[in-house]
């Protein structure tokens, strides 16, 4: 039960543009996110810029300009196109086989010239140096692609296979179970453990994601998208808790009332010779 519900939260959620983009859109007002987008961006521009002797002062501006960027609507449309470009990209990766070997790139150039010309809009002239061309940008290197291409299709095949597997197995199991009531409890109390173990993975999973980052000031914003992401799965966990227990206790509550109701019948009286 907890890997099919990790699965099926994989290829039905994760998989699923629209469901992306809209868990990612509120995180455009995220001010750990802001704060790495702006930092990440502001660097990149810097970089592409000769700014000659004034860099070291032209810092702190270019990055308080994105900063301020990042509270408008253009940046929240830029964020959603941006999410909806790359999950495209990475989804086309992983269902077409006859990708393998090469990297998953895309176009950034329209975002890059909303950017520009906000910053333009500032009055910031070295915007007008900042150059905005059709350049792929890597997203995944080929041997993570050909590496998740496995993994994507085991899910795909799991999301299904594996729910559909664990409720024919409980039905079974209690079906031909000596006592049915003691199996409703004992699967009852199961599904309620292998939702906790899923819940404890998820929250493990946080703590090495963020860790894993050498940066500690993207480690707030990466942590938001984690949890922004994990959002339904931790939500399913908790309900496989609540669910089991609840069967578990409903089975275990009747079958004890029913054995205090049978020791309350008299017995029947002897026939007659």
């Amino acid at each position: 039960m907890p890997f099919g519900t990790l699965a099926a939260w994989a290829a039905y959620g994760l998989a699923d543009t629209g469901r992306y983009v809209a868990t990612m859109a509120p995180l455009a007002s995220d001010p750990d996110v802001r704060g790495a987008v702006a930092e990440t961006v502001g660097d990149g521009i810097l970089a592409q810029v000769d700014a000659g002797p004034a860099h070291s002062a032209v810092g702190p501006f270019v990055h308080d300009a994105v900063r301020s960027f990042t509270g408008t609507d253009t940046y929240r449309m830029a964020w959603n196109a941006t999410n909806r470009i790359v999950h495209d990209a990475v989804l086309r990766a992983l269902r077409d086989d006859r990708a393998a070997h090469r990297a998953v790139t895309v176009d950034l150039a329209p975002v890059a010239a909303r950017v520009k010309a906000q910053l333009a809009s500032r009055h910031l002239t070295l915007a007008q140096r900042i150059p905005v061309e059709h350049t792929a940008v890597a997203v995944l290197p080929a041997d993570e692609v050909d590496r998740l291409r496995k993994g994507y299709h085991v899910l795909d095949f799991a999301a299904f296979w594996l729910p559909l597997g664990a409720v024919v197995f409980a039905l079974a199991g209690i079906a031909v179970a000596a006592c049915r009531r003691r199996a409703v409890t004992a699967t009852g109390l199961g599904t309620a453990l292998g939702g906790a173990l899923l819940a404890l993975a998820v929250a493990i999973g946080r703590s090495l994601t963020v860790a894993d980052l050498s940066d500690e000031l993207r480690r707030p914003a990466a942590g938001a998208v984690y949890d922004a992401l994990t959002t339904t799965l931790r939500t399913a966990s908790w309900l496989l808790v609540a669910v089991g227990l609840t069967v578990a206790a409903a089975s275990w509550l009747t079958g004890r009332y029913a054995r205090r109701r049978g020791l309350r019948q008299p017995s029947a009286p002897p026939a007659r010779p």
